[in-house]
């Protein structure tokens, strides 16, 4: 997990994107720190978050899953006591929810969360037919992780002109400003007792802002780093109806060092439902013309809402949205990463 200590990994965003909102923004105002994490071996993957939304600023939002390969899942929705923001040097560095605890140690280089309560236990199979399933069983679950950023971070919209168009229009609403760095980490994850230390891969997201879902209609969202230091993130939403550009938007980090733009050629679209073992290839053209093509096959699934009770006022033809973790391959180089797709019932198979 060897980081230039002399490298500057912020990208050129202010330091002060990294420090959380410490007093109440406005409606409709979210400030959210998320992490997906991939054992590197594929033992398990999670995924983290919290969610300050000014209007339930007193108890922020707490999301937790944390699944196996073996097809064990466990989960946690809800909210917790909000705990102050303010972190040891005096700089709002923590967003922290009942017992769940996000802190920024130095910013862009180094962010630690660690977390100790009950968890329902549940499984991938079950959540993937019924996202609204009871918690009838839970167990004892704590981990502390230390994560080092391991890449400079990328702000969707800056890749490629078209991009950039797309973002600025009604399209960015569904983002929210944000930006997402890759990073190494390594921890101790105890599961009913039983405690795993381990090494992984992730993605760190942080966004502060409005977000919007009218008219969003579903994506492909995935991002790896790879042992030799490669690495590669992509976004895009389907074609629209309407026949105007969709935002699409991709990078690579390739053996040099340098992020380059790309544009997807072939993206793994959402089509059905599975726990693991489902086929994500994808392919990139870079804005230099290089073609790059990336294997990839999920091991585990986080989470899927499918088949769940829509409020009234939403379109009966709201995309269904999966977040599972993979292995990727490039040019016979392995490694585990993220990938979050959504699509609308009446195109999936």
């Amino acid at each position: 997990m060897a980081t230039d200590t002399l490298a500057d990994l912020s990208g050129g965003i202010p330091v002060e994107r990294e420090y959380v909102l410490d007093a109440r923004p406005e409606d409709g105002v979210r400030d959210a720190v998320n992490v997906w994490i991939e054992e590197e071996n594929g033992l398990f993957a999670m995924r983290v978050g919290v969610e300050a939304v000014a209007e339930q600023w007193g108890r922020h939002e707490m999301w937790l899953d944390i699944a196996f390969a073996d097809g064990r899942l466990y989960s946690r929705r809800g909210d917790g006591e909000t705990q102050s923001a303010i972190g040891p040097g005096g700089k709002p560095t923590v967003r922290a929810t009942g017992p769940m605890w996000f802190e920024c140690i130095e910013p862009f280089r180094r962010w630690t969360v660690r977390f100790e309560g009950p968890v329902a236990e549940t499984s991938a199979q079950e959540i993937l037919e019924n996202p609204d399933f009871k918690e009838k069983k839970w167990v004892d679950v704590s981990f502390d992780i230390d994560m080092e950023m391991a890449a400079v971070p990328w702000q969707p919209g800056t890749m490629t002109p078209e991009a950039a168009a797309a973002m600025g229009g009604k399209q960015g609403d569904f983002m929210s400003p944000r930006y997402e760095q890759l990073f190494r980490c390594t921890g101790t994850l105890t599961v009913d007792g039983k405690a795993h230390a381990f090494k992984a891969n992730g993605l760190r997201i942080r966004r502060t802002g409005f977000r919007a879902f009218a008219g969003f209609t579903g994506h492909c969202w995935m991002s790896a780093i790879f042992p030799d230091g490669r690495g590669f993130g992509l976004n895009a939403y389907p074609p629209r109806d309407d026949g105007e550009p969709t935002y699409e938007e991709a990078w690579v980090i390739d053996s040099d060092g340098r992020r380059v733009g790309a544009r997807p050629v072939q993206l793994p679209w959402l089509r059905k439902l599975v726990t693991g073992g489902e086929a994500v290839p994808l392919v990139f053209e870079t804005l230099e013309g290089k073609r790059i093509a990336i294997d990839g096959v999920t091991f585990t699934n986080t989470r899927s809402r499918g088949g769940h009770v829509l409020p009234p006022d939403w379109p009966k033809d709201w995309p269904i949205v999966q977040q599972a973790h993979a292995f990727y391959t490039w040019d016979g180089v392995r490694t585990t990463g993220m990938i979050e797709r959504s699509s609308k019932p009446s195109v999936m198979d």
